[in-house]
């Protein structure tokens, strides 16, 4: 079985965007910068909601174009449409038995990418397997956390932590519900 890996950055106050989608603060070059990057290259699908998607758009992404090449994207969205779109962009409706589905297929683990309301609503139906943080030394004080709309506990267990230039610190966590 495929795993969900949340892959994301954060705050020391827990957001994953300041306010106004501001990301200044996080650590953007250094060792941390490349991990991710090679990172990214072993997974070939990504799952996330249609405010992540788009707010790709800002950084040169085109809508119904891949954000990132070698992956399968599927953006969970009730309302999403994109004229030209491209083959490896699927809208699909916020479902969980499509991410059942992705997770029992072929293929690598799946990352999740951004957004707080997406993440949060996979938390909360118990799908998401592994937490990356990669933790700058920022202090946002407002903006989107980590999760949204969720009321779940869970315990995370420690499996990794590396420590990258300017106080970058990769955490990962397995979730056990």
């Amino acid at each position: 079985m495929r795993n969900i890996i949340y892959y994301v950055a954060m705050s020391l106050d827990g957001y994953i965007t300041g306010p106004n989608e501001s990301y200044n603060g996080y650590v953007g070059e250094g060792s941390g910068l490349e991990q991710y990057l090679h990172d990214l290259k072993l997974f070939d699908t990504v799952i996330m909601g249609k405010n992540t998607y788009e707010f790709g758009f800002k950084f040169g992404n085109q809508p119904g174009m891949p954000a990132y090449e070698h992956m399968d994207h599927y953006i969970f969205s009730n309302t999403a449409s994109y004229p030209n779109k491209h083959e490896q962009v699927k809208i699909v409706k916020r479902d969980i038995s499509v991410i059942n589905e992705l997770k029992n297929g072929q293929g690598t683990d799946i990352y999740l990418c951004g957004g707080g309301i997406f993440a949060g609503w996979v938390l909360e139906n118990k799908l998401i397997d592994i937490l990356k943080i990669k933790l700058s030394p920022v202090i946002l004080g407002d903006g989107i956390p980590l999760f949204v709309n969720t009321n779940s506990r869970v315990n995370l267990e420690l499996i990794d932590h590396v420590v990258h230039d300017y106080g970058l610190i990769f955490l990962t966590y397995r979730i056990n519900y």
